[in-house]
C-alpha cells in the first residue's frame, strides 16, 4: 500500500507514520511518501494545485493523510479521485466547515463525539468519530534515570499553554466593546466557567450582541465556508478566553497551598508556589515529566466539549497519574477512580490533590491501570486499523 503523508510539522507524525508502516498491509511493508507541504497556501492556490494534481497523478498513492483537513488537498484528490484521509486533533477547526467537505474522496476522523454528531446531524457523511492515541511503545522504551527523576520529579504538573502567550482574540477585541456588550459576555464566560460537558455559549450569542462583537471586530468568513458568526465568536473567542481564565486561576489556587510545576510558552506567567519553566520538548522531554509527577493535570481547552484530549492520553500512555476536568467521551472508555481521576468543580479539585498526594499505592495502582487500558486499546497501530477498516471496508 502506497501512502502519501503531508509532512507538517504537528504532534505524533513519527508515531502515525510508523504505524502506517506496519499496519496498512498485512502482506508487505506499507510505502508511506513524506510530502512537505506549507498550510500557508490558504484553500484556493492555483500553482500548488496544478503542482499537487501531476505529483497525485504520477506517485498515485491509495490515500492522501494529513493531521487536520485542508479543503485545498480534498479539492484536488476529489478531481482525480484519490481518497483523503485526514485526522482532526484541533478544535476548533474551521476549515471543516468547508463545502468541500462533502467531496466523496474524504474520510475526516474527529476526536471530539460532539463534533461528529454536529455533522452528522447535518447529513455530512464523510466524518467519523475517532479518539486520539498514544505510542505506547515508546514511551515505555524511556526508561526512568535518577538523574531524569531529579530532573523531572514533582508533586504536580501541567504542560500546556495558558493562552496569555499572546493576546487572545477576546482580549484584542474587548477595549473596542460597549459597556453594555462587554458585561453580558463576562456574565456569559463565567457562567459558562463553572460548567464542564455542556457548552451554551453560541446558543446565548444573540444576533444583537453578534452585530456588536462584529462591530468590535470584524470577522469576515472564507468564500467557500458555511460557518456561522456565533461559532467563530463562541469557539474562537469566548472558549479560548474561559480556557484561559481556567488555567491561570486553577494553577494559581493550587501553587498557594501546593508546588506546582509549569511548562507553558509564556514565560512571564509567574504565580506563588508556581515553577514555570517554561517550553518543554514533545517528543523527548514531556513523557518524562508525566512519568515523573505525582498528579499530572489536564485543564481542557473549552472548545472541546466531549473529546478526551491529547494531553490525557499522553499522560496515561507514559503511565503517569491523570486527574482531568470532566470530559464525557472518557466515561466511555476508561474509568474513573480506577484508571484516572477527575474533578466536578474547584473545591472537588482541591479535595482530590490533597487525597491523592497522600496515598501513593492508590495513585500509584490507578496510573498503572491507566496505562495498561491505552496499552490494550488505544495505540496508533488500533486507531489505523480502525481507519483502515473504514476507508477500505
Amino acid at each position: 500500500m502506497k501512502i502519501l503523508f503531508l509532512d507538517v510539522k504537528t504532534f505524533g507524525n513519527k508515531y502515525i507514520i510508523s504505524a502506517f508502516e506496519r499496519c496498512c498491509d498485512s502482506e508487505s511493508a506499507s510505502e508511506v511518501i513524506s510530502y512537505p507541504f506549507d498550510d500557508s497556501v490558504g484553500r484556493n492556490n492555483q500553482v500548488f494545485e496544478d503542482k499537487f494534481e501531476k505529483d497525485l497523478n504520477e506517485i498515485h498513492p491509495d490515500f492522501v493523510f494529513s493531521f487536520n483537513f485542508y479543503p485545498i488537498i480534498s479539492k484536488v484528490c476529489n478531481k482525480v479521485n484519490i481518497k483523503y484521509v485526514s485526522w482532526v486533533y484541533d478544535s476548533p477547526q474551521v476549515s471543516m466547515y468547508s463545502y468541500t467537505i462533502t467531496f466523496p474522496c474524504n474520510y475526516v476522523f474527529v476526536f471530539d463525539s460532539k463534533v461528529y454528531e454536529t455533522f452528522r446531524k447535518g447529513r455530512i457523511d464523510t466524518v467519523y468519530y475517532l479518539p486520539l492515541a498514544a505510542d505506547v511503545n515508546t514511551l515505555d522504551n524511556m526508561k526512568i534515570t535518577p538523574e531524569i527523576q531529579q530532573k523531572y520529579g514533582a508533586d504536580i504538573s501541567f504542560v500546556g499553554q495558558m493562552y496569555t502567550e499572546s493576546h487572545t482574540f477576546y482580549d484584542r477585541m474587548e477595549p473596542r466593546l460597549d459597556d453594555w456588550t462587554r458585561g453580558y459576555l463576562e456574565a456569559l464566560m463565567n457562567a459558562q466557567k463553572l460548567i464542564y460537558g455542556e457548552n451554551f455559549l453560541e446558543r446565548c450569542l444573540k444576533p444583537e450582541v453578534i452585530e456588536r462583537m462584529n462591530k468590535a471586530m470584524p470577522y469576515d468568513k472564507h468564500a467557500d465556508g458555511i460557518e456561522s458568526r456565533e461559532f467563530i465568536f463562541s469557539q474562537y473567542f469566548l472558549c479560548r478566553k474561559i480556557t484561559s481564565m481556567d488555567r491561570t486561576e486553577i494553577i494559581r489556587m493550587i501553587g498557594e497551598k501546593y508546588p506546582v510545576t509549569l511548562y507553558t510558552p509564556d514565560f512571564t506567567f509567574n504565580a506563588p508556589g508556581v515553577d514555570n519553566r517554561g517550553v518543554i520538548d514533545y517528543y523527548d522531554a514531556m513523557p518524562y515529566v508525566f512519568k515523573c509527577s505525582k498528579i499530572n493535570l489536564n485543564i481542557t481547552l473549552r472548545s472541546i466539549e466531549r473529546g478526551i484530549p491529547l494531553r490525557a492520553l499522553d499522560i496515561m500512555g507514559a503511565g503517569g497519574f491523570l486527574l482531568t476536568n470532566f470530559q464525557s467521551d472518557i466515561f466511555s472508555y476508561f474509568t474513573p477512580g480506577v484508571d484516572f481521576e477527575f474533578y466536578e468543580d474547584r473545591e472537588d479539585l482541591m479535595r482530590k490533590v490533597a487525597y491523592y498526594l497522600e496515598h501513593d499505592e492508590e495513585r500509584e495502582a490507578i496510573a498503572k491501570n491507566g496505562h495498561n487500558k491505552v496499552a490494550k486499546e488505544h495505540t496508533f497501530d488500533i486507531r489505523v486499523r480502525q481507519m483502515m477498516e473504514i476507508v477500505f471496508g
